[in-house]
């Protein structure tokens, strides 16, 4: 099993930027592909960015691609997401999610593990 915590969600202005953590727990987590997904109010849950098990390969939704960054230190158990210039569309519950195996997946059906969801609330 995999537990995987969020943190670093809150409110901020258009332009601003936040850093989203993703604390994870368990057997092999290293070796598994992480993604971000987000959710807003009555909207599905839609793709942000992946980043597979060694942190060489990104992806990110067209949406958010230079703006946002994913990361992972597996020696801290830990992948993050830099959101810069940051817009009142991107606002939602952020999910970390993690995969069973260690190439990255665009689809949340691809995801075995999920965390409870941090805040993130950009102000026009």
């Amino acid at each position: 099993q995999v537990q995987l915590v969020e943190s670093g969600g809150g409110l901020v202005q258009a332009g601003g930027s936040l850093r989203l953590s993703c604390a994870a727990s368990g057997r092999t987590w290293g070796s598994r592909a992480m993604g971000w997904f987000r959710q807003a109010p009555g909207k599905e849950r839609t793709f942000v960015a992946a980043i597979d098990w060694s942190g060489g390969i990104t992806v990110y939704a067209d949406s958010v691609k230079g703006r946002f960054t994913i990361s992972r230190d597996n020696a801290k158990n830990t992948v993050y997401l830099q959101m810069n210039s940051l817009k009142p569309e991107d606002t939602a519950v952020y999910f970390c999610a993690a995969r069973s195996v260690a190439g990255i997946g665009k689809n949340p059906p691809e995801y075995a593990y999920w965390g409870q969801g941090t805040q993130v609330t950009v102000s026009s």
